[in-house]
Order: C-alpha cells, then sequence, then structure tokens
C-alpha cells in the first residue's frame, strides 16, 4: 500500500475545548482499528498552521466548518460527536467502498 486511503481530520479549537477533545477521543479509540488505512489530525484553528487548514477546508466546503466537526477525505461528515460505533460503521463504509469486489 502506497499510503493510507482516509484522511480524517478533527475541527478542533483547542485543549480547552471540552467538546472538541472529546470528539478527538473518539476518534483516537478507533482509529488503531484501521492501522496504515486511516491518518488523522487535529486542525487545531487557534495555531496558525490549523487556521490556515481551517480556511483551506472552508473554501473548498463553501463554508466554515462546524467548531468542532469531523472532516473525511475533505468532506464535511460529522457536525456533532459521533458515538464510536457511527464513527466506525462510517469508516468501514469508505474502506468497502474503495474495493473491488472479488468475483
Amino acid at each position: 500500500m502506497i499510503g493510507p486511503k482516509i484522511h480524517l481530520e478533527v475541527i478542533h479549537e483547542g485543549p480547552h475545548c471540552i467538546v472538541c477533545e472529546y470528539m478527538a477521543k473518539v476518534v483516537e479509540t478507533i482509529a488503531p482499528e484501521f492501522g496504515e488505512l486511516l491518518r488523522w489530525e487535529k486542525v487545531i484553528i487557534t495555531r496558525r498552521d490549523g487556521a490556515l487548514r481551517f480556511e483551506e477546508l472552508s473554501e473548498a466546503l463553501g463554508r466554515f466548518p462546524p467548531v468542532p466537526s469531523i472532516v473525511i477525505n475533505g468532506k464535511l461528515v460529522f457536525d456533532t460527536t459521533p458515538g464510536t460505533e457511527k464513527l466506525r460503521e462510517h469508516l468501514q463504509a469508505i474502506i468497502q467502498s474503495m474495493t473491488p469486489e472479488l468475483e
């Protein structure tokens, strides 16, 4: 495999944001199940690099993504914190859609 198939970004305000931290914890909890298929990161909008990425995402989405939220492969997927099972199911569906069926 050349690299991760899924790029997940948690739009995050910073460590003072409890809701943001909770959303990141949900991702952190299930991320190991997906190994190298998943790359995830916090886009901390109060830091320069995070603010620049937030601006890029906003332009691509045509609006500001909510804080916190989850963007997967450049698409806003969750604007509220999903449970671990809901996030796991969504990631599995993405993987299945990328994998050609064996005949």
